[in-house]
This record gives C-alpha cells, structure tokens and sequence, in this order.
C-alpha cells in the first residue's frame, strides 16, 4: 500500500497542477448542470400562430383570446387571406394557421355546428405535433364552454355520475426538471470518468513517462489503483456538489430514497466507468485517438440511455443497444432513488447488472494493458 500511496501523491499533485484540467473537471459541470435543464424541455411553448379570421365577430374574438392566453401560442399576425398566412410559414415565422370561416358565430349559433381549418408546420414533427394537440385542445374547451352557457343544467340530475380525480406520484407538479437534473447529472459524471482516466493515461505514453514507470519495480495493479482512485474520488466529489449544491439548492430537487445506498451504486458504478476509460487508454496511443474514442461511445450512451426518449419506446435493437450501456442502469436508478425513493430491494438487479460491468471492463483493462520491464 506504500506504493500505491505515493503513486496517489504523484497523480493528485499532476491533477491539481494542470490548470487547464481543474477547470473542465470542477467548473464545466457545474455550469452545464444549470444550464442544460433550463434548456432539456419537452414542454414546447411560444408557438407561433397566424390567424384568418373572415368572421370577425364576438365568438371569434373570445375564441382568440382563449387561445393566446393559454400561455402556449403567441400571435404572430392576423390576415385576411389564407395564401397571406401561409407566407408567414414559408418564412418560418409562423407554425400554425388557424382560419375562422366567415358567419362562423352565426352559423354555430342557428345550427348548432361549425368547422375551422387548421393548418400545420410539419417540418419539426415534435413542435407540430405537439401544437396541433394544443390548439384542438382549446378548441374542444371552447366548445364545451359555449354548450354550458347556451345549455341550463337540471338542478336535481337522475343518473349516476362517476367523477374521476387524478394525482401525480413522484413528480406532483409535473417539473420537467426533476425527471432531467438526475440524468444530466449521471451523464457528466460519466464523462469525467472516462475522458479523464482515458486521456490522463495516453498522456503519459505521449510525454514517455508510462516508459519510465513500465520499467520500475511498480506492479501493474498498483500503477492501475494509483491511476483510478484520484479520478474515483473526483467523481464522488463532483456528484456531491452537482446533487447537493446545485440539485437541492438551486433547482429545489431533495432525494426522497436513501443516501447511502445511492451513494453505493455510485461507487461501484464509478468502477465500471473508470474501467471503461482504462480499457480506452489500452487501445490508443495518442490524447486525440482516445478522445474521438471516448466521445464516440459517450455519444451512444448519452442519446441511448433513456436520458431524452424512454428506453420502452425505442425499437428492439435499440433496447439492446441500451441495455450494454452501463449509464441506462445508473440514469434509472438516480430517478428511482431521487424521485421515487426506491430501496434495496428496488434495484438489486441493477447491482447486479452493474456489478458485472465493473468486473469486466476492469478486468479487460487490466489484461489489455502491458507492463514490460
């Protein structure tokens, strides 16, 4: 252990020296752990609506005013013609068309029905999708709202009614920031292990160091410890400051499971991530090689691990795809244990499954890498 301890002594003193590490590992998450959750939002708001209105009577306005006030659209003009509005689409200032048909009031009134055309920019499927549903949304609201005020309820009603109330668990408010601040910050945990451990020890083949070090009396697993422990402890730290500091503290999120058995999972899997890194380190020869490796399967992890689109909803080789990457299990558990406040016996697989992914990567990288003397 005397050995390890000055090799430890030895990389913490290189980390701490290098000024243009300190900042990408301490300062780079933090700021991105603000930032992105701001900007990770499936809620889409602020679209763009261009209203036709050849009616222009009482009816119509309400109905505007209904729609603009539902804090989803912004009114982007109103026009006299179609073809004038449709402009505005092919300019890319407007999503939706709605048009109101002239004696739209008068003939919803006499016979009790009426139609409005609504036209979409498909272009972004997600924004279109998703305004399209608003705006027929508000729509459908203000119709039932007509039919109440033209329509007396009986005062006594015969039939019997179900009435249906509904709860949100977990995430009451329905904060998209609580479901995405836990994963953005596995995924930057992730980075730090296996940029870090990758590029510290190519470095070393670079300056001719790892040559020096091959050939003292050193055993591998000794230089191995001494290379991972100061980057596991990083990532600890990091983790720390991302769920206390800024999780709690600034976007109000408070675990709601049991600290220590997250903390757990972390340790271990910090393991498997800083395995990875080593195993990257093990194949390339150069800082550049092992960052384009790196970022490749980062990459893969990061867009297939459930962080944006749930794992259920991707195709079968995708979900398998998602399943070999070590980040799904540690992005579902974060949420399980942060939000829902799962226990032990919740995520005992995911141990498991984790578990195995430490042993190998570890053990790959460690029979991959070559110490000559």
């Amino acid at each position: 252990m005397r050995t390890v301890y000055f090799i430890l002594r030895k990389e913490f003193k290189q980390i701490f020296r290098n000024k243009a590490l300190l900042p990408l590992i301490f300062v780079a998450p933090i700021i991105q752990l603000l930032i992105l959750p701001l900007a990770a939002d499936y809620e889409v708001k602020n679209i763009n609506l261009a209203v036709v209105d050849h009616d222009k009577s009482s009816y119509t306005q309400k109905l505007i005013s209904k729609i603009t006030s539902s804090g989803y659209f912004r009114l982007s003009g109103y026009f006299n013609s179609y073809d004038e509005a449709f402009h505005q689409i092919e300019k890319d200032e407007a999503d939706l068309i709605l048009e109101l048909p002239s004696n739209f009031e008068k003939k919803l009134i006499r016979e009790n029905h009426e139609q409005v055309f609504i036209a979409v920019n498909a272009i972004n499927g997600t924004k279109a999708g998703l305004g399209g549903s608003y705006l027929v949304q508000v729509l459908a609201d203000f119709n039932s709202q007509i039919r109440l005020d033209w329509i007396q309820p009986p005062r006594f009603r015969e039939q019997a009614q179900i009435e249906i109330t509904s709860s949100n668990w977990f995430n009451p408010l329905m904060n998209f920031r609580y479901f995405m601040v836990p994963g953005i910050l596995a995924i930057l945990v992730t980075m730090i292990g296996s940029y870090m451990t990758a590029l510290n020890i190519v470095k070393e083949k670079e300056i001719g160091t790892i040559e020096q070090i091959n050939v003292t009396p050193i055993r591998k697993h000794h230089f191995i410890l001494g290379k991972l422990i100061p980057f596991w402890v990083l990532g600890m730290f990091v983790f720390s400051i991302g769920l206390f500091g800024v999780s709690f503290l600034i976007y109000g999120i408070v675990p709601q499971g049991n600290l220590f058995l997250l903390y757990g999972f972390l340790a271990i899997y910090l393991v498997a991530v800083l395995g990875f890194g080593l195993l990257i380190s093990t194949y390339c020869d150069t800082q550049q090689q092992a960052m384009s490796v790196a970022f490749f399967f980062v990459m893969i992890f990061m867009l297939m691990s459930g962080l944006f689109t749930s794992v259920d909803s991707m195709p079968m080789w995708a979900k398998v795809i998602s399943q070999l990457s070590p980040v799904t299990y540690f992005i579902e558990v974060m949420r399980m244990i942060v939000l829902k406040g799962s226990d032990f016996n919740d995520i005992k697989f995911h141990f498991v499954i984790i578990g195995g992914f430490a042993i190998l990567l570890m053990s790959w990288a460690i029979l991959n890498y070559r110490k000559t003397t």
